[in-house]
């Protein structure tokens, strides 16, 4: 399953994804998880010192290299040089699988090792000095994008996604490539500010949006969000002596944050298992396809001097089936 982390800056999302993560390794869920944000906290988060966390590969940095494995012998993509970020799969592309080494992850990921379990973690990169004035974070994102364009991922299986702050993933179609977004909001007007933005965006594709309260503090708290968001609203985290002292740099074991946090973790947990029940292949990849031309026209094209709709494989659908298929690595 795939599942965004989104909400404004500060609202807690970066951590609320971290103890996320830890709760599947722990439930013994496979899980790739990928730092999508500007800030890139989520090595922290989970733990890595300030060497280990800037030591993980940029993806932005090997994008040539991604575009040109997933591209396999797709005779519709004339070379590597003519994908975008939504590029979309189609017969005879290589396609990721959550279990699997490939070059893609060789690369791009590397393995945390958990209390309870190892994860690997991926991550875009920061935005660097010199990307000032010649490039766009979104570039930056794209390789994410491109990876979950061509993602098959079953039950049990997990890509958890910290997103960038606020409403930017709308930039592009990456927002519906979930099957669940859960939004933290702390209660508060501006908590719940970027949630409306999110619900009227997602409105028209089918996007599964439920709210995580946090920094709830009591029943008013909660009183509101439920005023504000309604059935959205799936759970309220509160304070956490654990999470201040990993914030410290001082962690306990993960089995011992408390329980009412557990819970909470767990509800989010069923509500992405719901999720699962609800895939739709065929409309997830006519999506794909949807934000692809909206991009090859818009900029696409002119960028890269090909006509990239002539990339739409109009018989590829793309689901489950294809988990054990494809084009093998290259030896």
């Amino acid at each position: 399953m795939k599942i965004a982390f989104v909400g404004k800056g500060g609202s807690g999302k970066t951590t609320l994804s971290s103890l996320f993560i830890r709760h599947l390794a722990a439930n013994e869920a496979h899980v790739i998880a990928v730092d999508a944000d500007i800030n890139q906290h989520l090595g922290a988060a989970l733990g890595l010192d300030e060497a280990e966390a800037a030591a993980l590969p940029a993806m932005g940095a090997h994008l040539p290299l991604i575009k040109d494995y997933l591209r396999g012998t797709n005779p519709r993509i004339a070379s590597a040089e003519t994908m975008i970020k939504t590029t979309p799969p189609g017969e005879g592309s290589r396609l990721l699988r959550v279990r699997e080494d490939n070059p893609v992850f060789d690369a791009c990921a590397r393995t945390v090792r958990l209390d309870d379990g190892d994860i690997r973690l991926m991550a875009t990169g920061p935005f660097a000095e010199s990307d000032l004035g010649v490039a766009c974070y979104h570039s930056k994102v794209g390789a994410v994008e491109l990876c979950l364009n061509h993602l098959v991922d079953g039950r049990d299986e997990y890509v958890v996604v910290d997103m960038t702050a606020g409403s930017d993933s709308f930039a592009s179609g990456m927002f519906t490539r979930f099957d669940m977004t859960f939004l933290v909001a702390e209660p508060t007007r501006k908590g719940v500010s970027v949630y409306r933005q999110y619900k009227e965006y997602a409105r028209d594709f089918g996007v599964t949006l439920k709210v995580v309260g946090n920094k709830v503090q009591g029943p008013d708290d909660l009183d509101f969000l439920r005023a504000e968001v309604g059935e959205d609203l799936l759970v309220g985290v509160g304070h956490s002596d654990w999470v201040r002292s990993m914030e410290k740099g001082r962690p306990s074991r993960f089995e011992l944050l408390e329980a009412d946090n557990r819970m909470a973790l767990q509800a989010l947990q069923d509500a992405a298992e719901d999720s699962y029940e609800l895939r739709d292949w065929e409309r997830y990849t006519r999506q794909m396809v949807h934000f692809h031309l909206k991009n090859a026209e818009s900029w696409g094209n002119e960028k890269t001097g090909a006509d990239l709709a002539a990339q739409v494989d109009p018989a590829f659908v793309l689901g489950e089936r294809h988990a054990g298929a494809g084009v093998p690595a290259p030896a």
